[in-house]
């Protein structure tokens, strides 16, 4: 059963939707994105500071909005990496979850407004996510944060890219020492039951899982790639210890725990949770639902032992 505290924004979520045009393009559902995302946004409470910035480095640049408190200077440091599909979100859609994270873990987060499909599909996105990280650990000393203990996180697309990107840097020095991964999109098949238990949403759909891949990676032939489907990669020793959060009324539930299973038998440390009675995107509703608000306090208590402050 869906935990009744989430019906309310389930109405208000569906209401909004409803009111896009009958064929809304794909700027039409960004600039709805923003608009709904901008009313869930709580104030920037006393003591956090937000600023815009350019991350660059070797050539590449992202655009990033930081958020940490005020006068740190030796903060560990999360990479955030926004849902949406891979084709709408932005640092300003998920700033409150950047601003709890930042409030109550005590880490600086590094929110990415990495490229988006179809206008930049892969690999355009996940270079920019290593691009945000090289320059995280380059600039480390004028962010104040600390090069040795930084983590790259997301939700959904944002936690495929967290995932990918600690696959590939494993073993290098620029490797995360962290993934927080909420329900997120690790492989392209849908073969679990449940693409079938949770077909129809609420959220997304099963149906426009397998539109998405397409999107964010036309070229199919790279669809088994661990850049694209990290779940997929042949073997996953090495990755760095994670936080996966799932939620039980998802088409992507299944693979979210197929790959804590990956990682757990690969030798990884993992913080596992079921998300019972939470939806895809539940971390959008943290104003409705109490166990929504569980759910990203877990994970700050995670980055507290991940790295003590």
């Amino acid at each position: 059963m869906i935990d009744p505290e989430l019906l309310p924004f389930l109405a208000f979520w569906d209401a909004a939707w409803a009111a896009a045009p009958p064929v809304a393009t794909i700027a039409d559902r960004r600039a709805r994105i923003e608009s709904l995302a901008a009313g869930l946004r709580p104030a920037l409470p006393d003591g956090l500071v937000e600023e815009e910035r350019i991350a660059a480095h070797a050539g590449r640049s992202v655009r990033v909005r930081v958020f940490r408190r005020t006068g740190d200077t030796d903060a560990p440091c999360l990479v955030f990496l926004h849902g949406g599909g891979f084709v709408m979100g932005s640092p300003e859609t998920h700033a409150d979850i950047a601003i709890v994270i930042a409030r109550d873990a005590g880490w600086t987060v590094v929110s990415v407004d990495y490229a988006l499909a179809p206008e930049r599909p892969f690999p355009a996105g996940f270079d920019d996510v290593g691009t945000a990280l090289d320059w995280v650990r380059a600039s480390a000393a004028g962010l104040g944060v600390r090069a040795d203990a930084v983590a790259v996180g997301g939700d959904s697309a944002g936690g495929n890219l967290a995932a990918a990107i600690c696959l590939a840097r494993r073993g290098a020095p620029s490797a995360p020492v962290g993934q927080l991964l909420f329900y997120p999109a690790v492989d392209t098949g849908s073969s679990r039951p449940s693409y079938v238990e949770n077909g129809d949403g609420p959220i997304i759909t099963s149906a426009g899982v397998r539109g998405t891949w397409s999107t964010y990676c036309p070229d199919e032939s790279l669809w088994r790639d661990p850049r694209v489907a990290p779940l997929l990669a042949p073997d996953h020793a090495g990755s760095p210890p994670a936080f996966v959060a799932v939620a039980e009324h998802d088409p992507l539930r299944d693979d979210g725990r197929a790959y804590a299973d990956a990682l757990r038998a690969a030798g990884v440390p993992v913080a596992f949770r079921p998300g019972t009675g939470l939806i895809h995107g539940h971390l959008r509703a943290m104003s409705y639902c109490a166990a929504a608000r569980a759910e990203l306090a877990a994970a700050c208590d995670w980055l507290r032992i991940l790295a003590p402050r």
